[in-house]
């Protein structure tokens, strides 16, 4: 409750988009590989910004 109102880092919100962008990538494994693929290389791109940070 106390947090309510706290800003979020960078890294916190980078890492919410990788966990989407891996989740519709294997949603989307079942049935379209090539947008699978895609989402995939789009979460490796922001995994990667995360490591950087974390240097």
């Amino acid at each position: 409750m106390f947090g309510l109102f706290k800003k979020k880092s960078e890294k916190e919100i980078l890492l919410e988009k990788y966990k989407k962008l891996t989740e519709e990538a294997y949603k989307l494994s079942h049935y379209d590989r090539k947008k699978s693929d895609q989402k995939t290389k789009e979460a490796d791109e922001i995994l990667q910004k995360i490591n950087a940070l974390e240097e």
